[in-house]
């Protein structure tokens, strides 16, 4: 996760008043963007106090920082309204940036007795991830439940053609919407603006069975979760992007457990050698590493390590994309 220093407090997620959760986390977005702004703009030599007066440059920095904040306090505001029309909602919380956000907004403004986090587990989630979201759950004090999907169990899924994610999150659906139902609540799913130009067919399963999406309702993109996000304290502001371990295995390979604890180990093992975003797209026995540009220098320096580990997940050969990391770049 990346260096909180100079963000407010950790936020807490305890249940406000009516109208005021957004007014909070406003103030705490105007604060964040305030400073970020003041260090970037205002930069002093060391033990200078005087004031620095804002060149032209700057104050276009000051403006574009202050319609910023007022977009995503807008933004903030609209979320609110359509959490309380949904009244209770079972979030279905994977422990990314976006999950989190929706159910740290949703306890903070429902009350935890009104939402219910749920996490699907599954041969496509990884170990390391699993264990995440139990930790968050109790930083971020939510009422939360790990719950077992079967989505390898339809043949549909395993087959792994374009419609894969449709079936996996029928699959969900199928088991987390009778905890919905008995809660009188509505399933509500961490999906922003930038996904629905992806090609997720996840997405159509889930409003099928009567999922909502409250973060495109109220315009938000991934850049707002994470300012949000940064702003209330969470650690996931930064945190990568984790898809489902399914995701690495090219369309037309079949989905195995064998395959996904691979994946799963290979991952796991990069990530102890300090790879935060990294993929290992499966082809047979040869594993293809992907990394930020930025990272793969290191990757070279690491290179005796990297194909240790990686031959030790169960791969044999292991290569580098030299494009680096591409989120969803097997997606058809």
């Amino acid at each position: 996760m990346g260096d909180q220093a100079g963000t407010v407090a950790r936020f807490e997620c305890t249940k406000m008043p009516k109208r005021r959760w957004f007014h909070h986390v406003g103030m705490l977005i105007g604060s964040s963007l305030s400073r970020t702004w003041l260090v970037t703009a205002n930069p002093r030599p060391s033990g200078h106090t005087a004031a620095v007066l804002p060149s032209d440059a700057e104050s276009e920095v000051e403006q574009r920082a202050e319609h910023e904040a007022e977009t995503l306090v807008s933004r903030t505001a609209a979320l609110e309204t359509e959490l309380r029309r949904l009244g209770r909602v079972v979030v279905a919380f994977s422990g990314g940036a976006d999950s989190s956000f929706l159910a740290a907004a949703a306890t903070n403004v429902l009350g935890a007795d009104r939402v219910h986090s749920v996490t699907a587990v599954s041969p496509s989630l990884a170990g390391d991830e699993e264990a995440d979201c139990r930790a968050l759950a109790a930083e971020l004090r939510l009422r939360w439940t790990p719950v077992v999907t079967d989505e390898m169990e339809r043949a549909a899924y395993r087959l792994n053609d374009t419609d894969r994610c449709y079936h996996c999150k029928a699959e969900l659906m199928d088991v987390v919407g009778p905890i919905a139902a008995a809660e009188q609540a509505t399933v509500v799913l961490g999906v922003n603006l930038d996904d629905l130009g992806d090609h997720r067919p996840g997405q159509r399963a889930a409003t099928e069975a009567g999922a909502e999406f409250p973060l495109v309702t109220a315009g938000f993109t991934k850049a707002d979760v994470r300012a949000a996000s940064k702003a209330m304290g969470l650690r996931t502001w930064d945190k990568p992007a984790a898809a489902c371990l399914a995701s690495r295995i090219p369309y037309g390979t079949q989905v195995s457990v064998e395959i996904l604890g691979r994946v799963d180990r290979a991952e796991a093992a990069l990530h102890r050698l300090g790879f935060a975003q990294v993929r290992v797209r499966h082809y047979d026995d040869t594993a293809r590493i992907e990394v930020d540009l930025d990272e793969l220098p290191r990757v070279v320096e690491a290179r005796d390590e990297i194909v240790d580990a990686v031959r030790a997940a169960g791969y044999r050969y292991v290569t580098v994309d030299l494009e680096g990391f591409r989120s969803g770049n097997l997606n058809g």
